[in-house]
């Protein structure tokens, strides 16, 4: 694959500098005092957003927030059709300060390099408002409305001070009413690309900076409820117990068992209540989250297959009962075979000549892209995450992976705008 645009001579690790310092800059958002934490709808999104304006026009783009709550910057023809760069800025409780966070900023930068070239088409950037879904248990609510895909059944959904989704629209100056006019139309694109860190070990164990994405992992999320009696924890021997916390430790540990004996399968109980929660009591109840993912759908609805059947044995031997409730469900969704080859000689242009072909993995966590793969193709690019941890104060990325990425990102945008529309 070849090329007749050129990345112009730049100082791209000035570039990695502002992103860093950037991410530092966004990190002192927060909800929660010595910690980061930003969720939808909030005084941070609305100051993030604002932040986030300022630098889109800094680099010359044209700005808007949409009637999700999303941040959009435009460079080029108003009327040409766009490829869309981006990721999230909002953040899970407690979090670190480069997921979602490091991709937006990235695009930003690959505009500062390209902003001079005449492409073929427009370039946006997003910063979606909710791909972690913190606030409402609903992740993805920003791009979801993006791709047209939005349910009205969600404005019933709740905070945990009881506030709606709805409520909080309103609050934070939004129309419900106008919900549709942040749905974008399948001809208004040509492709998203998102620049993200991994976040899991593979390219820290590789010793390698930069990946291409294959796919995002389908994923189906469970909330189990097993039912037993509660009786006085003293009084009751062990043979007249019905212990709802015991069948489902068991059951916790039957998902890791299985999904440890199957391949790209990820399942994750976690959270485990018991009621009535005292000291002294058998617990009656016991309550446990399961988030189950898979490089194919298939594979994973059949471990879901398996996980149910030993349950069922398992409370059969203890003579509990249990029930699910699926709360979430995604297929998984493939990066499209151009975008992955754009990302690839993006990637190639960073090493020595005669370099093997960069790695290419499938993401174990969810992406916006997930939600704008209904609407156009998408493609990923990957960064090492030393040690792989995420959604931690200690996520990580380097100044050199970024400054790589950076020019990864930029040579793939070039690679695109040499291909037809």
């Amino acid at each position: 694959m070849s090329t007749a645009f050129r990345l112009p001579p730049v100082d791209v690790e000035a570039a990695a500098r502002r992103v860093m310092a950037r991410c530092d800059e966004l990190a002192r958002i927060t909800a929660v005092t010595g910690t980061i934490e930003r969720v939808y709808l909030s005084p941070e999104h609305a100051r993030v957003n604002r932040l986030a304006a300022e630098w889109m026009r800094e680099i010359g783009m044209t700005t808007r927030q949409d009637a999700a709550g999303n941040q959009i910057g435009r460079l080029g023809d108003p009327d040409a059709p766009a490829l869309m760069l981006g990721s999230h800025l909002d953040t899970v409780p407690d979090a670190g300060r480069f997921d979602g966070i490091v991709g937006v900023l990235m695009a930003l930068e690959v505009v500062r390099l390209l902003r001079a070239s005449a492409l073929p088409f427009a370039i946006e950037v997003v910063a979606f408002s909710d791909e972690e879904g913190t606030r409402f248990g609903k992740a993805l609510l920003g791009s979801s409305a993006v791709a047209g895909s939005w349910n009205d059944e969600w404005w019933a959904l709740t905070d945990a001070d009881g506030t709606t989704l709805r409520e909080a629209f309103l609050e934070f100056g939004l129309d419900p009413g106008r919900i549709g006019e942040a749905a974008r139309r399948p001809d208004e694109l040509v492709g998203y690309l998102e620049a993200h860190i991994e976040q899991g070990p593979e390219l820290d164990r590789r010793g390698e900076s930069l990946a291409v994405v294959s796919s995002i992992a389908s994923a189906r999320r469970f909330q189990l409820v097993v039912e037993g009696e509660a009786r006085h924890a003293g009084g009751t021997p062990y043979d007249m117990r019905h212990d709802a916390l015991l069948g489902a430790s068991e059951a916790a540990l039957a998902v890791e068992r299985i999904c440890r004996a199957e391949h790209h399968i990820i399942g994750t109980v976690g959270q485990l209540e018991a009621y009535p929660g005292a000291v002294n009591i058998v617990p009656g109840e016991a309550r446990l989250s399961l988030d189950l993912r898979g490089e194919f759908d298939g594979s994973r609805d059949r471990v879901w297959d398996a996980i149910s059947g030993e349950i069922s044995d398992i409370m059969g031997r203890r003579g509990l009962r249990w029930h699910a409730r699926e709360v979430h469900s995604a297929p998984a969704v493939f990066c499209a075979p151009l975008l992955q080859d754009v990302v690839r000689e993006g990637i190639l242009s960073t090493l020595e000549p005669g370099a093997d072909a960069p790695p290419t993995i499938f993401s174990r966590a969810g992406h916006d892209g997930m939600a704008i793969g209904a609407l156009t193709d998408v493609g990923m690019l990957f960064l090492r995450n030393p040690d792989g941890i995420s959604h931690h104060p200690d996520e990580a990325v380097s100044a050199r992976d970024v400054s790589l990425g950076i020019r990864a990102l930029a040579e793939a945008v070039l690679h695109r705008a040499a291909e037809p529309l």
